[in-house]
């Protein structure tokens, strides 16, 4: 697989700002629902240019959604999605996520 194909995008949400400001330095990304922990992580080295300490992955389990209109209730599901939790070293940053 693709580096580029790996990272899909950044999770900008309150949680993960907080997350990054921290003396931790973590960064939360999208990927790929077959990405381990080694491609995320050789990944980040490839398209960031930071050196990651650590990775979580977390498999975000889809939830049940309903829509009324005017034919009934739609039943459905949000589809589920992998996302990563990488920890960077202290000094390395990711300049495109923090000038957001």
């Amino acid at each position: 697989m693709d580096t580029q194909q790996i990272i899909i995008e950044p999770v900008l949400t309150e949680k993960t700002n907080l997350m990054r400001e921290t003396d931790k330095k973590k960064y939360v990304f999208k990927v790929h629902p077959w990405a381990n922990k080694n491609m995320v992580m050789r990944a980040m080295k490839e398209l960031f240019d930071v050196k990651p300490v650590k990775c979580n992955i977390v498999n975000v389990k889809s939830k049940p959604r309903s829509t009324r209109t005017k034919h009934g209730v739609r039943r459905g599901s949000t589809t589920p999605w992998k996302k990563a939790i990488v920890t960077l070293a202290s000094g390395d940053k990711i300049d495109i996520i923090d000038g957001m």
